[in-house]
């Protein structure tokens, strides 16, 4: 039993890293199983196709995902500053993380891709986007709340500049993997972040 556990976990693990260099669509099963070291048989009898692959994927990449980008945020009281260690968490804990992820950020790779050729597919990979966004402005609005923030400040309007930043910094980092643009995007972010905090 463990090693059909491991086998089916080390196609996955594969599967990240060519679905995040490649994509879905130009990622044949032939591919997975040479990377795997498996054959047909190993694959199929743990997935009944590519698409059931896909949701596997997709399961593992958002666990990755939340013990990256969450970490040590409920350790912060303050909703601003949650925002700002979610910003740095993507920058030295996510976006860096070549091991799994060699081909940048999975889901902006995925979401451009498939939004024209497989919709369906690309809108469970848009639901993690629609997710964060609402937690950032769930921050932003508690921060409100608490008067961190000035009283006519737009949440709406900032959660999505916001999100705009990190999906640029996703896609700036996947083209050109340099961590001096990524470190400026971050750090414009964060500077974004600070002109709003009237507590500081």
């Amino acid at each position: 039993m463990k090693n059909t556990s491991t086998l089916k976990e080390k196609i996955i693990a594969e599967s990240l890293k060519l679905f995040s260099v490649k994509g879905y669509m130009s990622t044949s099963t032939t591919d997975i199983i040479q990377a795997a070291g498996t054959s047909k048989g190993g694959f199929y009898n743990h997935f009944k196709s590519k698409e059931q692959l896909f949701n596997e994927i997709l399961s593992a990449a958002r666990k990755i995902w939340r013990e990256r980008n969450l970490y040590a945020l409920d350790e912060i009281a303050r909703p601003l500053n949650k925002i700002q260690k979610l910003l740095e968490n993507y920058r030295d804990r996510y976006l860096s993380d070549s091991r799994n992820f060699p081909g940048g950020c999975i889901f902006v790779n995925l979401a451009v891709e498939l939004n024209d050729q497989s919709p369906e597919l690309a809108e469970k990979v848009n639901e993690g986007f629609v997710r964060l966004r609402a937690m950032i402005l769930r921050f932003l609005d508690e921060e409100k709340k608490e008067r961190g923030i000035h009283a006519g400040t737009n949440t709406e309007e900032s959660a999505d500049l916001i999100m705009a930043g990190l999906l640029g910094a996703c896609v700036m980092y996947t083209s050109d993997k340099s961590i001096a643009h990524l470190n400026s995007t971050i750090a414009a972010l964060i500077s974004y972040l600070k002109t709003m905090d009237i507590k500081h």
